[in-house]
């Protein structure tokens, strides 16, 4: 550690003014327990953690009681635990009023030095406030729950909902009385949002060859830096066709099975202990997300196939289905699901021997709180009669009665049945979905 350029990064922070924020709607508890806030790369962590500052200076927190370290600054590169410590000490040498009150510490990618853990943990012990961001979750939450037992509560942050879509784009709209060219201008809206996503950057691009060609430096990113060179992976032509089946197979079912088979057919050698622990790999950096079919028997729950869901629609362009808006409104609802997930909830989807297949169902702690369909051609009778039948008798099983399928305009309810199964249907647009409370 170069003591004179902490120093100068130390007080660059105190000097520097917070760049200019979108409020993001994630609410974080008053706790004195460590904060970590997990997400994908270029979601918006680092401006969530100056959200955070901000809100503390407005409360009344001097800034000289804040220390921002950032790990992958080329200052704090290659710094280990041990000077983590040094450097809150040069805080208090620089700035000796705030040895005498409440520091709060946010640490941006902490995994970046050795023995993160450790150092945490010190600091905890000593009374800071502590705040993390990283974009692995197994190093956020699985390997906290280890090391820091009992000490963290940890955030999900994806990339901007709908509704902060609309508040970065500056635009307002009262969901509760649309006109009709107001609501047309929401559908545009949602149009692009189901098309490139809620990554802060690309959402603020105009041009839109150039927003594509962000994505695409996006997903190499995830590829090389947060895979291939964390997990120091060889193979990199094997990841990408993992990743790229993947993105194809985004809200739909993955069969590890079939991937095997597939790269046998092409005379590509790996064994499905690699590609399990790839999908793994993926999961843990946040870049999908792996869905559970509904059983009540926790080996049928393993033994069957999981549901794959993006971190962000834009991803979907890199894959070759990614005009499939029915598939591209099923991710967004199941990340909306994710934002607003019950401590206590767990999502999955459901599935019967005939095939039949309700997309999302909602458990709080024991009981199933909600069947939910997500379709866009629901004029289209025999699709509208598949997804009806696949709730009521899914109903008619789990005796849920929160009935809703998710459209990408039509409202309204209709009393549905089937031979002897009953049920009232919900129908809510997507941008309501969305938008509500």
């Amino acid at each position: 550690m170069i003591v004179d350029e902490v120093k100068e990064y130390l007080m660059d922070f105190q000097k520097g003014e917070l760049p200019g924020l979108i409020e993001r709607d994630l609410k974080i508890a008053d706790t004195n327990k460590i904060v970590s806030i997990i997400g994908p790369r270029r979601a918006g962590k680092t401006f969530f953690l100056y959200q955070k500052i901000k809100h503390l200076l407005e409360d009344g927190i001097k800034k000289e009681n804040i220390v921002y370290l950032n790990f992958e600054e080329p200052r704090l590169i290659g710094i280990g635990f041990k000077e983590v410590r040094e450097t809150i000490k040069l805080q208090w040498q620089l700035y000796p009023a705030s040895s005498k009150s409440e520091l709060y510490i946010f640490m941006d990618e902490p995994q970046n030095i050795k023995d993160w853990a450790v150092a945490v943990r010190g600091l905890h012990d000593e009374g800071f406030k502590i705040f993390l961001t990283g974009s692995s979750s197994k190093l956020l939450s699985r390997e906290i729950a280890t090391s820091l037992r009992g000490r963290t509560l940890s955030y999900l942050l994806l990339p901007f909902s709908f509704r902060e879509y609309l508040k970065a784009k500056k635009l307002r709209f009262d969901i509760a009385r649309l006109s009709s060219v107001e609501k047309a201008s929401l559908l545009q809206q949602l149009d692009k949002y189901l098309e490139y996503g809620g990554f802060p950057e690309i959402i603020l691009e105009q041009d839109s060859y150039n927003r594509m060609k962000i994505i695409s430096e996006y997903f190499n990113l995830v590829v090389y830096k947060d895979i291939v060179e964390r997990y120091n992976i060889r193979n990199t032509q094997l990841i990408r066709w993992v990743i790229k089946t993947l993105i194809n197979s985004f809200s739909g079912e993955f069969s590890i099975h079939k991937a095997y088979l597939s790269l046998k057919s092409q005379g590509i050698r790996a064994s499905k202990n690699t590609l399990y622990s790839y999908l793994s790999l993926l999961e843990d950096s946040v870049f999908i997300f792996t869905l559970q079919k509904f059983s009540r028997s926790i080996r049928k729950k393993q033994l069957s196939l999981n549901k794959v869901y993006l971190c962000d629609t834009a991803f979907a362009n890199v894959g070759e289905i990614s005009k499939n808006i029915g598939k591209r409104m099923e991710n967004l609802v199941f990340l909306e699901l994710a934002r607003r997930a019950h401590p206590l909830g767990e999502i999955f989807y459901w599935k019967n021997l005939q095939q039949e297949e309700v997309d999302f169902l909602i458990k709080e702690k024991t009981s199933i709180k909600e069947l939910m369909q997500v379709c866009y051609e629901i004029n289209n009778i025999t699709t509208k009669q598949r997804e009806i039948r696949a709730l009521l008798k899914a109903a008619t099983e789990t005796k849920c009665k929160n009935l809703t399928i998710i459209t990408y305009d039509h409202e309204g309810s209709e009393e549905a049945s089937w031979f002897n199964m009953r049920g009232k249907i919900i129908f809510i647009p997507l941008w309501k979905f969305l938008l509500e409370e």
